[in-house]
């Protein structure tokens, strides 16, 4: 397992791990574009994937500009392996290493992503968009889990 910063020639597997979700699924596929990733890795953020054997089998991207996490998704082969928590963490180190901004994210109610992100520190804050729980990340609150965990 290889955790990498993403690239532009990743996009074509980062879309069928984005494809590939069971749950927080694109009610489209169309409505996140190639060139919409190629904006979020280069220009507004940064992205990291996970290979195993050359195989893209996740991805997270993290958007400056708006302070949100744009996507973390595991191929569902590729589940309960620890490959979204590094992914998750290695994004939030280097995002908290570029602002002390809070963060947030959006995922579908009562979906593995509501427990993971609230296993892992998110705070819930309240309704977004059409129907998504809103999560948000300190900076305190990041460093703060990280030596906990360190000490524990």
């Amino acid at each position: 397992m290889v955790i990498r910063a993403a690239k532009i020639e990743d996009i074509p597997q980062i879309q069928i791990v984005r494809n590939s979700v069971k749950e927080n699924m694109l009610s489209n596929p169309n409505l996140v574009t190639d060139d919409d990733c190629k904006e979020f890795l280069t220009e507004r953020g940064k992205g990291w994937v996970c290979e195993i054997d050359g195989r893209i089998t996740g991805f997270s991207i993290v958007d400056l500009k708006e302070n949100n996490i744009w996507a973390l998704f595991v191929d569902p082969d590729f589940e309960k392996k620890g490959i979204g928590k590094k992914l998750h963490d290695i994004m939030l180190d280097w995002y908290f290493n570029q602002t002390r901004e809070n963060v947030w994210l959006g995922t579908s109610p009562n979906t593995r992503a509501e427990i993971f992100y609230t296993k892992n520190g998110w705070n819930y804050i309240g309704m977004h968009g059409k129907n998504e729980i809103k999560f948000e990340m300190t900076y305190n609150h990041w460093i703060n889990k990280k030596q906990y965990e360190s000490e524990n």
